[in-house]
């Protein structure tokens, strides 16, 4: 028995050792891939949807990027799309309320929300071709869970960005009828 922790006590710090190495200046030179997922757009009947959907999802790629700036600027273009389109006046507010979040985590709360109308919106609209994915993850909103939408099955959080990338699931796909 000793052998075996004795033996799991030099893997832990071989492990530790072997972490990421970084230069005498202290630059990370350690390389990070990053997975370019393909995607296809779905491709509305109704061009004001297909604006409001692209809108949506810069929304969404910038809170995964955690990029409060390119949140805010993606948010103001959504509201200015929701604002057009009859009935999701009440949307383009909560928009608003991303646009000008003081941080990141009020941005993902706001989300939560946004993506509640957008989602009801989508199950509704009519696609040429295409799907769009409906995702949810359980622990965002300290448990209470929150849902968006994607192009693709992959999943990639925009309630925690890279602290839980792909935490989440795929619980619903809108198809083209």
């Amino acid at each position: 028995m000793k052998n075996y922790f004795g033996l799991g006590a030099l893997l832990i710090l071989m492990a530790c050792n072997n972490a990421e190495k970084k230069t005498s200046e202290g630059k990370d030179t350690t390389t990070h891939e990053t997975e370019v997922v393909a995607t296809v757009t779905p491709d509305f009947k109704d061009i004001k949807l297909q604006n409001i959907y692209t809108s949506y999802i810069s929304l969404k790629d910038a809170l995964v990027s955690s990029k409060q700036d390119e949140a805010k600027i993606a948010a103001k273009a959504l509201g200015a799309e929701l604002k057009n389109y009859t009935g999701c006046e009440n949307t383009a507010i909560t928009a608003n309320k991303i646009e000008s979040a003081k941080d990141i985590m009020d941005q993902r709360k706001e989300f939560t929300s946004l993506s509640s109308d957008v989602i009801a919106m989508f199950k509704h609209a009519e696609l040429k071709k295409g799907a769009i994915f409906v995702q949810h993850c359980p622990m965002a909103n300290k448990g209470e869970g929150g849902d968006w939408l994607a192009s693709e099955k992959k999943i990639q959080n925009p309630y925690y960005g890279s602290e839980m990338m792909e935490c989440g699931a795929v619980i619903e796909e809108i198809k083209a009828k």
